[in-house]
């Protein structure tokens, strides 16, 4: 498992970030504070506060660049 920390402070990002990670067959789950949603929900993913950057589990070494590449817009470290 690797852990990111993402940006997602417009409703297009959230639109585009769904539409990006529902692509891999593996598991995403965003952690804010106490809360972990599931990262395919764009309804979960509206709950969070937003303002504020997001932590990113991703449950799959064997595809992490190609993963990490394509998440790299909204990856903020």
């Amino acid at each position: 498992m690797k852990t990111v920390k993402i940006s997602l402070n417009s409703i297009d990002k959230v639109k585009a970030f769904v539409n990006d990670v529902t692509k891999f067959n593996t598991d995403f789950d965003l952690v804010s504070g106490r809360y972990v949603i599931d990262a395919k929900s764009i309804m979960g993913i509206f709950s969070l506060d937003l303002s504020k950057s997001i932590d990113l589990n991703i449950h799959d070494d064997d595809d992490i660049d190609n993963i990490l590449s394509a998440l790299e817009p909204y990856i903020v470290e």
